[in-house]
């Protein structure tokens, strides 16, 4: 997730196991160790656009790296605080060790993918059921946490845990509802055996979903409005052909830069290849789009079949208008939309 939400995360973890006189320190402690893995975004390179990509949650993020990412917050603490902290090592480390461990298990939460099981698999663990950013989350941990500060009461950020656990258990529930949704918008249109059905929810909220599954040799992209009461409400997309890598295999040599990077490109979007609807040699990621039921990609890469021996430039496509900012709102509250399919297919 967002930075502020692994911080938080971090710092209700580590302080929920400290007693009065260390809240303070347990939370700043576990707010540093909850953001230090995402400093593997600064594993970049100007030659290599995707390598940021590669490993942005990867190695960090993993289970077994906890242990290192713990010691090395500690030892950072432990160097400058020791003259005015009076806090032991040991406890030091566990405030770091809890507070590392939650970034992880967060990231994987979310749809973007994260390696927890590395080095014995890079499979990108994502278990779509929160937002990369969620303002009801993160706010209410922020709330818990200032409570905490003031009072030097460790009970406040127990208490955040267990928002955090609820609210997470909550899009397990979301998503398994609007997981049996698809299965029911799938099967009206006559649609059985659907392969790659994927939901997840869009940003900031556990209501409003973004249906995907590949069915006939095409992507079905729909929205779908699970709400917490009342009646769900379906927002019909469009379809894209299926793209797969080795569609793509017969002109790229494979022992080619362009090739490596294909192949880093479709692993990092598990698979949801498509080619941009507006940019023409821009390879997108299907599972995000501008809004849940649209098939413009938020990001890609732009495919030079002549420049076989060069990487790819990685590009963004988030700009957001004001008729696609009303649309998603409108969405948010149950409201249906005055466009069309074939306006959808338009855009």
């Amino acid at each position: 997730m967002d930075p502020i939400s692994q911080g938080a995360l971090g710092a209700v973890t580590a302080a929920s196991a400290a007693g009065r006189e260390n809240v303070r320190k347990a939370t700043l402690v576990g707010w540093v160790a909850g953001m230090l893995p995402d400093a593997d975004v600064f594993i970049r390179s100007a030659a290599d656009p995707l390598l940021t990509i590669q490993y942005h949650r990867h190695f960090t993020h993993s289970f077994l790296f906890v242990p290192v990412g713990a010691l090395v917050c500690a030892v950072v603490f432990w160097i400058l605080t020791r003259r005015w902290w009076k806090l032991s090592f040991g406890r030091l480390y566990l405030f770091s060790f809890l507070g590392y461990a939650t970034a992880g298990l967060l990231d994987a939460c979310t749809s973007y993918g994260t390696q927890l099981w590395w080095p014995f698999s890079d499979e990108r663990v994502a278990w779509h059921v929160i937002s990369i950013v969620d303002p009801i989350f993160t706010g209410m941990m922020l709330i818990l946490i200032v409570g905490g500060l003031i009072w030097r009461r460790a009970v406040w950020m127990r208490v955040a845990v267990v928002f955090v656990i609820c609210y997470i258990g909550l899009g397990f529930v979301q998503r398994e509802r609007t997981e049996a949704l698809q299965l029911a918008l799938a099967a009206e249109r006559g649609h059985e055996g659907i392969e790659r059905a994927t939901v997840k929810p869009t940003i900031g909220n556990l209501v409003l979903w973004r249906s995907i599954y590949e069915y006939g040799e095409e992507y079905w992209v729909d929205g779908i409005r699970t709400g917490v009461f009342g009646k769900p409400s379906i927002y019909e997309g469009v379809q894209v052909p299926v793209l797969r890598l080795e569609d793509l295999q017969a002109r790229v040599p494979e022992e080619s830069v362009l090739w490596g990077d294909l192949e880093r490109f479709d692993h990092f979007s598990d698979g949801h290849l498509m080619w941009h609807p507006d940019h023409e040699g821009v390879l997108g990621d299907l599972r995000y789009g501008v809004l849940p039921q649209s098939v413009k990609p938020l990001w890609g890469i732009r495919v030079d079949w002549e420049a076989v021996d060069e990487h790819v430039p990685f590009e963004g496509f988030r700009d957001v208008g004001e008729v696609e900012r009303g649309d998603l709102l409108r969405m948010l509250w149950g409201e249906e939309l005055t466009w069309r399919r074939g306006d959808a297919e338009a855009e």
